[in-house]
């Protein structure tokens, strides 16, 4: 893959996923703008990627917030004269049955996992159009394709991620903007341990035995998933959900 010159911005940039996605772009030629809460990693993970060769910024941004998510955008364009690929990776995850969690739950799940979405691309789109289109990647979820007892809010959210990309897909195909999502299974990241955690002291076993190939996936392969949708490889594809999840899908 080749994004040389081509500017990126990743939120939740500062672990798991996107901090490997965004290495993966910088290391492909991107300029690359990571956006998380946490200062320390973010700045952790540039100087990871300048030590390699690559271009890199942090931005601290809290992506339920408007006005953080708008000067997001602004610094980048401000910084790099356009914006031309946007990973919508920030998240977090849930576990309870529908009538355990709170409204306080409720809402911070869906502040991050949706509106978060939902603000990046308010604010990305415009930015993309001014220099004729873009593509966007958000982050989704083999449970954004199907049901799974005990984390209902968790799962709405990101059944939530996959209409918005669907939509908002359709709204600018004809505007040179693709939109896709990226649907993870269960990965090696720190949120899978908190979430193996909460199932029980066997749990990671618990979730690689669930995906045919009978393990958890490695962020190296989503980062690639990603590199793959925001590239010209992908042209003609917009709309889609695509899984990497080790076959669990396909049960």
């Amino acid at each position: 893959m080749n994004f040389e010159g081509k500017v990126v911005l990743v939120t939740g940039g500062t672990s798991g996923i996107g901090r490997e996605t965004g290495k993966q772009f910088a290391l492909a030629g991107g300029k690359v703008v990571l956006a998380g809460r946490r200062r320390t990693e973010g700045e952790a993970v540039v100087a990871e990627i300048t030590s390699a060769g690559g271009e890199a910024s942090f931005v601290q941004t809290d992506v339920t917030q408007e006005d953080q998510v708008a000067r997001l955008v602004q610094a980048t364009v401000e910084r790099h004269g356009r914006l031309d690929i946007a990973f919508n990776n920030a998240g977090i995850e849930l576990l309870g049955a529908v009538t355990d969690v709170t409204e306080a739950d409720y809402r911070k799940v869906f502040d991050i996992n949706v509106l978060g979405v939902f603000l990046s691309q308010k604010y990305e789109i415009p930015a993309m159009l001014k220099t004729g289109g873009g593509v966007i990647v958000n982050t989704s979820s083999i449970v954004g394709h199907v049901g799974m007892p005990g984390a209902s809010v968790y799962i709405a959210s990101k059944h939530a991620v996959e209409g918005i990309t669907k939509t908002t897909a359709l709204e600018f195909a004809g505007q040179g903007i693709r939109v896709n999502a990226v649907a993870p299974g269960a990965i090696a990241t720190d949120m899978i341990d908190r979430f193996a955690g909460e199932v029980g002291t066997d749990g990671r076993q618990q979730l690689a035995a669930a995906h045919p190939m009978g393990r958890l996936g490695k962020v190296q392969e989503i980062a690639a998933a990603v590199l793959y949708l925001a590239s010209d490889s992908a042209s003609f594809t917009t709309g889609i959900s695509l899984p990497v999840d080790g076959g669990y899908l396909a049960k």
